[in-house]
């Protein structure tokens, strides 16, 4: 199979652009949370990006999936409407020091549970860098204390799995079909903005009616580009790499989220943030490096084993008295 390094890049810079949005989104998130309520917050994001996205596949005139590739696009539309339910809800009952790094065991489980459904381990390099970034999440969110574990750390644990899930079911179910990835997104904002409406229930328009200039900002700020941009993405992208190289560029989250937090909410990190910021992003790095490897050496091997096999059928087929098609038999 032919590489691509043109193609690699563009799919590494929008996957970390995908992190940048989702660590600005903690910010976003629980601001509108505590304006409009978690149901109606997490319900008007997805209507807001439904709508815009709607409006891009009718000017664009998408073929909306049908059969099976339907079913997939409402299955990861419920995985995709419990992972941001499970985290707002996690984000407003706990901190979000505590939700930065539980949301990163997605970071360890993912490749996990690519590995069992490939049924091809990763090397153990792979696994020692995915778990050195863990450890910088940890050192980078230490600064502010870590919390006994409550209720909302639960969630966000269960977000980080249901999360790790998604993306390999994305991965798997829709690398080869040939629907629309805006269209298979677009279903999945319609199956998230209806079950959020539904639990927001009559909660929904009093939580519209009492939003201000700032909430409407931080409505459209998740839902174009937490959810349009970033899921579009994440699904064009992991259609043309792995989910596990998918997830460890995305585990850079937390350094944007920390980001964003010094920038627009005021807050200092010391040295050994710094030193876990810094160790994020070198072992997601690492770990894309040697997945890369893994991944290329996959594809090469089959192709290298039939084309010793042909040699050595062509070869015995040319020397008299091989035996011909019985004999050539016996070589493979």
């Amino acid at each position: 199979m032919p590489r691509h390094p043109s193609r690699d890049v563009l799919v590494d810079v929008l996957l970390v652009a995908v992190a940048a949005v989702w660590g600005a989104s903690f910010v976003a998130a629980k601001s509108l949370a505590l304006e409009a309520g978690v149901a109606s917050a997490v319900a008007l994001r997805f209507l807001v990006a439904a709508v815009a996205l709607g409006v891009i596949c009718a000017v664009r005139r998408e073929r909306m999936p049908r059969g099976r590739g339907l079913a997939v696009a409402i299955a990861l539309g419920f995985s995709q409407a419990a992972i941001i339910g499970l985290e707002t809800w996690g984000v407003h009952l706990t901190s979000a020091t505590n939700a930065g790094l539980l949301i990163s065991l997605a970071l360890i489980l993912t490749p996990v549970l690519e590995s069992v459904a490939a049924r091809s381990w990763l090397p153990r390099s792979y696994f020692v860098a995915a778990v050195a970034a863990v450890v910088g999440v940890a050192l980078l969110v230490s600064d502010g204390g870590l919390r006994m574990p409550t209720a909302g750390d639960a969630l966000v644990i269960a977000a980080a799995v249901v999360r790790a899930l998604h993306v390999t079911a994305s991965a798997r179910l829709t690398r080869d079909r040939r629907d629309s990835t805006l269209a298979v997104v677009l279903v999945q904002l319609v199956v998230c903005a209806a079950t959020a409406s539904l639990v927001a229930g009559a909660e929904l328009p009093a939580a519209v009616a009492r939003l201000d200039g700032s909430g409407w900002a931080n409505v459209l700020f998740l839902g174009l580009m937490c959810s349009v941009f970033a899921f579009v993405v994440q699904l064009w992208a992991v259609r043309r790499t792995s989910a596990t190289r998918a997830s460890i560029l995305m585990g850079t989250e937390p350094v944007w989220a920390l980001l964003v937090g010094m920038l627009l909410g005021g807050e200092s990190v010391g040295t050994v943030g710094l030193l876990g910021a810094a160790l994020i992003v070198a072992a997601s790095y690492a770990g894309q490096a040697i997945e890369r490897r893994h991944r290329h050496r996959a594809l090469i091997l089959p192709v290298a084993a039939s084309g010793a096999r042909a040699s050595v059928t062509a070869d015995a087929a040319e020397v008299p008295g091989s035996g011909g098609p019985d004999a050539q038999r016996e070589l493979r």
